[in-house]
């Protein structure tokens, strides 16, 4: 009998779980699906704040999503938990403030490990680890902050793929 190795879960963390972690979990999804490893990697997405819990990602999150082909349309948003350090074995935070209230929450040395941030992956972020929160912006800034997720989260990818691709 052969054992089969649990999910790679990783959960991304913006402030309302309406705009930016909502893009960052359904891009990686959807790099893992395409490398076939859809099956070992569990993608979900929260946020700091109760604000929006049970509400649909902004329309706007949405719109840029369907413009890039991917589909937005089942996100619902929560907050995070105690509980998902967890259930997680990477937890992803969009910015700097993201990750300081996580570090905060961290009850042992074994969650604040878990923590990153998103943009620490990609080489071409240039030293700014915060992707911007594009709320209070126009459409044009929904597509930058997809277009800084999509980087962030294939070199991510990358990062984690030989752990979770099968021997």
């Amino acid at each position: 009998m052969t054992a089969h190795a649990a999910p790679f879960r990783v959960v991304f963390v913006c402030t309302g779980n309406i705009c930016r972690s909502p893009m960052a979990e359904i891009v990686f999804r959807d790099i893992a699906d395409r490398a076939g490893l859809g099956a070992r990697v569990v993608s979900t997405s929260s946020g700091t704040g109760d604000w929006h819990v049970g509400e649909r990602a902004d329309s706007r999150t949405l719109d840029a999503l369907a413009r890039r082909g991917y589909d937005g349309a089942r996100h619902r948003a929560r907050q995070f938990t105690l509980d998902d350090f967890e259930r997680n074995d990477l937890v992803v935070a969009l910015d700097r403030s993201h990750e300081r209230i996580l570090a905060s929450w961290a009850r042992a040395t074994t969650d604040a490990d878990k923590l990153a941030l998103l943009l620490s992956f990609d080489p071409e972020a240039h030293g700014n680890l915060d992707v911007p929160d594009p709320y209070y912006a126009g459409p044009e800034m929904f597509d930058d902050v997809l277009g800084m997720i999509e980087s962030a989260s294939r070199a991510l990818f990358r990062q984690l793929e030989p752990a979770i691709r099968p021997l």
